[in-house]
């Protein structure tokens, strides 16, 4: 199977990172990829050698409206150009604008299209511009399939789109344990302590809403003084993070190291995971912690989390935005060993509910019904 994906960019961030997982599995299963990034960066993410990254590097600021209308038509035909080039049996785009350029660019091309929604599509929440909103309107039923990551989407989308809509979530994926041979330099692990973490992971944006991470903990933090809270993640909202870091006296119990590649080894040294997000799709750092088998708690904010945590058995809920429920629950589970303990015992079981086998079964049916 020849199948070309089209992402804007392979940059730090969830939906990149789902396209690099799929690009890589397929890849090892003997598919032919095609990745178009419409940045010229180099990717983030690791991609395997059987996977073939084409950077257009079309991107940029646009001067004035007519500019902008231009430099999108020849982002368009760039697009049309190398998806022609790379001779696909199906192609996969991920992101709204990236979508809507994607199905321009395929017209009259007789390959199906698969255009994958990966931010919440509430206008009240979010939205690419209203330029952007029209045209998603007017292309979207002409796709093939659209992948939603969340039932709770389809709300959002007129009944053509609805009647080609599928929901498939983000996979999950445990990393292989590296193999010890002989003269082989190992990281040490760290020396017992009676230290305990709370982690929190993602791009320091305010949708993620590490700000009200920090004043739960704020509230906790004189009655557990040996609990430090780590954020790890880089993004715009760094500097009022600081900030508010500063004003609350917490400079030596919160950490802001920056981004990571390695999820899991950060997870490792972590006693609790909190996810404060006030908006998200499909949480893969909330996946991610409770595959390493960490008490989890997040907030239910709209739309993924419910459909990840099941509260009380494998991690915990609490009121969307709600500082002092998120505070009550850090609250307990600090207080509670056994309570983390049952709660990490049956985290894991997300690796079976949302393992990249079963996921990526979901996309080759949707493939499937496509080319049908």
């Amino acid at each position: 199977m020849r199948v070309t994906l089209i992402i804007g960019s392979l940059a730090l961030g969830g939906a990149e990172r789902v396209m690099s997982l799929m690009a890589n599995y397929w890849a090892t299963h003997g598919w032919s990829i095609t990745l178009i990034t419409l940045v010229q960066e180099r990717p983030f993410f690791d991609l395997e050698p059987g996977v073939r990254h084409v950077p257009l590097g079309v991107t940029g600021e646009s001067a004035t409206p007519i500019a902008a209308v231009w430099n999108n038509i020849k982002r368009v035909w760039a697009l049309r150009r190398a998806i022609q080039a790379s001779k696909p049996q199906a192609v996969i785009s991920f992101l709204d604008v990236t979508n809507i350029l994607t199905i321009l660019a395929t017209r009259g091309m007789r390959v199906p299209v698969i255009v994958s929604e990966r931010t919440v599509p509430d206008p009240t929440i979010y939205s690419p511009g209203k330029a952007w909103v029209v045209l998603r309107r007017w292309v979207y039923p002409w796709a093939d399939r659209v992948v939603l990551q969340s039932k709770h989407y389809k709300q959002f989308f007129s009944p053509a789109v609805r009647k080609i809509s599928r929901v498939i979530p983000n996979p999950v994926v445990l990393p292989e344990q590296p193999r010890v041979e002989q003269n082989t330099t190992c990281v040490p692990s760290l020396p017992p302590t009676s230290e305990k973490m709370i982690i929190g992971l993602g791009r320091l944006h305010a949708s993620k809403g590490f700000d009200l991470l920090v004043q739960a903990f704020a509230r906790v933090a004189p009655k557990y003084p040996n609990w430090r809270l780590t954020i790890w993640g880089e993004g715009p909202e760094r500097d009022n993070l600081e900030t508010q870091r500063q004003r609350l006296h917490l400079e030596d119990r919160v950490s802001l190291p920056g981004a990571t590649r390695q999820p899991y080894d950060v997870m490792q040294q972590a006693d609790m995971f909190v996810l404060s997000s006030r908006i998200e799709g499909f949480p893969n750092a909330l996946c991610e912690a409770m595959a390493s088998g960490l008490p989890v708690i997040s907030f239910d904010c709209p739309f993924g989390p419910r459909e990840v945590v099941r509260d009380g058995i494998d991690g915990l809920l609490v009121p969307d935005s709600d500082v002092d429920a998120l505070a009550q629950a850090m609250d307990n589970l600090m207080a509670d060993e056994a309570m983390r303990l049952r709660l990490a015992t049956r985290a894991p079981d997300v690796v079976e509910r949302f393992g990249i086998q079963k996921v990526m079964e979901m996309w080759d049916h949707t493939i499937q019904g496509a080319l049908s």
